[in-house]
This record gives structure tokens, sequence and C-alpha cells, in this order.
């Protein structure tokens, strides 16, 4: 079971003084709390693609690229790469750069991504936005596959046997599927045999439990050893040293940008008893202190089948050490609890 971190490097404005961090600290701070990941034996961290004013890493790659040499073991990944509107010649090529810096711990997660800013920026059009995954995500496999790439497509000027480099310390570099809980994204990555990524950030994580059958399914009908793909789950949530001071310090900014959000989407307004009721045992907010969070994450291993379990922390801009003080006690608190339950668990079936 592995445990890790995401985070989108939030520049909300501070929910007491409404004073906004710049986006350069802030990329500072988050390669602090990936270095503090990997210290306090964290297996993986991950770092999101956004193109808003609110949030600072455009180039996840770059961001990762910081610590990775300043730490030893946790992997690299991106939370997601929006693959429909990037090149994804560049995107082997920047994840292959992160992995010789890394000496082999880079992963790429490709999503359509819930954001949209960036396909203006890139020039594409929203009407395209299926299409231009599906194709994105068959060349950025085909160069995976292969140094030299010929590829034709309709959205990307075509590749005649030309090669790609560098070329990863990993081979396969690994790529996986991030995904709302889209059925057919699911089915996809099962078919694919890529490792799959579910954000669950709402409703009951237990309902995914389907989810992971169907990938599982589609994925042994497609011939792949379902024994060897990983899932993994990204959740919002927030430790401290105890419930209650969790729950009061994470609910201020989550609310500031659930309602930021809710009027671009037209979600209902985001209210302390919303935030309660998802932090239940049943919800899925993963907020408490090291032993409650600890509990929601074995619950979900054992009743949904996830092998990797994300904490997507801080929501909004929280203190850069109260973010530290969550990494470490997810480090050294909470991961060693899971693991430790769920091989005694195993171990038993």
């Amino acid at each position: 079971m592995e445990i890790g971190i995401s985070t989108f490097v939030e520049t909300t404005p501070d929910v007491q003084t409404g004073e906004v961090i710049s986006h350069a600290q802030r990329i500072r701070e988050v390669v602090e709390e990936i270095i503090l990941a990997d210290q306090v034996g964290l297996d993986v961290f991950g770092v999101g693609e956004h193109h808003r004013e609110d949030f600072a890493a455009s180039s996840p790659a770059v961001v990762l690229a910081g610590a990775a040499s300043q730490t030893k073991r946790i992997r690299l990944t991106s939370a997601v790469t929006v693959l429909s509107s990037a090149d994804p010649v560049r995107v082997f090529q920047d994840f292959a750069t992160l992995d010789a810096i890394s000496n082999g711990r880079a992963e790429i997660m490709a999503g359509r991504g819930s954001f949209i800013e960036s396909f203006p920026l890139f020039g594409y059009d929203l009407q395209d936005y299926d299409e231009l995954f599906e194709e994105k995500l068959e060349l950025l496999l085909k160069i995976r596959e292969s140094e030299k790439v010929t590829w034709k497509g309709g959205h990307r000027p075509a590749i005649n046997n030309l090669g790609v480099y560098p070329r990863p310390v990993q081979n396969p570099l690994p790529v996986w599927i991030g995904s709302g809980g889209n059925t057919q994204s699911v089915i996809r990555a099962g078919m694919l045999g890529l490792p799959l990524v579910l954000a669950i950030i709402g409703g009951s994580p237990i309902q995914f439990a389907p989810l992971v059958k169907l990938y599982k399914r589609a994925a042994a009908q497609a011939g792949h050893d379902v024994s060897k793909l990983p899932v993994a789950s990204h959740s919002h949530g927030f430790i401290a040293e105890d419930t209650e001071t969790a729950a009061d310090k994470f609910f201020p900014p989550t609310q500031q940008v659930m309602n930021v959000l809710g009027r671009e989407r037209g979600w209902g307004h985001y209210s302390r008893a919303s935030f309660d009721a998802a932090r239940s045992f049943e919800g899925a907010l993963y907020v408490g202190d090291s032993e409650t969070v600890a509990e929601k994450i074995i619950h979900l291993r054992k009743n949904v089948g996830v092998t990797r379990f994300m904490l997507h922390v801080p929501v909004g801009s929280m203190p850069h050490e109260d973010v530290m003080k969550a990494i470490e006690l997810l480090g050294t608190e909470v991961a060693p609890r899971v693991r430790e339950e769920i091989s005694r668990w195993e171990a038993e079936q």
C-alpha cells in the first residue's frame, strides 16, 4: 500500500487576511513539501497542471525536477498532465528528463482535466475534448514504446520515423490514467493495461468499488495481468494532532475554494454541514487526527481495492507550516499504521 501527497500549488487569498502568496513563493514551498515527504517515508508526490491565477503550477515536471535531486526515494508524478491540450512529444521529453534527474522515479498521470483554461490558451477547440485525449494518449504511448516514431493523427502534424529523446531510465516510463469516475475512461485504462487513478472527492468512496471491478474486468478481457495493475485514489484531506483542530483549520480555505468553483460550475453553497458530512467515516474527506485518517484509508483499501492513496493537501491556501505538519504526520504516523494493518489483512486473505 503506497501513501503519498498531491497538490495543485494553490495561491488563493488567505481566508483571514485576504493576502495572496506569490506564485514564486508557493512553488518554493511545494519543493520543500516534496523534500519533507521523502524524508518521512512517503511513497509518491503529485503536482497538478493548471493555467489560472489561483494555481501556480502550469509545468508540473519543472516543479518536480526542483525537488528531484534533493530527494532519494519518493516517486514524482503529475496529477494530472492535461494531455488533451499538450504535445505528447514534449510531455514525454519533460518526464524522461525528470526521470533522469531522479534516477528512475518519474511518472506521468494523464487526464482530460476538469479545468479547461489550457484549451483556448494553446489553441484547442473544446468540441474536440474527447477526440484530442484519445489521439494524444495514443501518440504518448507510441513514443513510450519506441525510440523512433511514425504516427499520423487529426490534431497534430504527423511524425515520420523521428527519434524522441532523451529516453527515460525506466522502461517503460509509467503512464497512469486519471479519472473522475467516468465509466468510459475506466474501461479505456483497463483495455490499455494502464494503472488507474480515481479522483474521489465527493459522495461515498465505497461507491467507486464497482468502477474498480469494471476496470479490472476490462483489463483481464484485454489480456493484461490484473495483479500487476495498481489502482490509486486522490482525495482531499488534512491531518493535525487532534480531529477538531484538523477540521477547524481545513474548513475555511476548503469552503472558499469550493464556493469559487461552485459559482463557476453551478454547484450549491458549500457549508460547514456539507463539510462535516464529508468527513464522516463513509465520506470522501480524509480530515482528522492520525488514527482517524489511517482508519479511513484502511477502510478504502479493504472495500474499494486501491493500492495507492494520495492525500490532496491543501485545498485553498493554508499556512506552509500546517501543510508541513500534515505531511509529517501522514508519513510518520498514518502510513506505518496503514501499511501494518494492510499487510496483516492481506496475509489472512
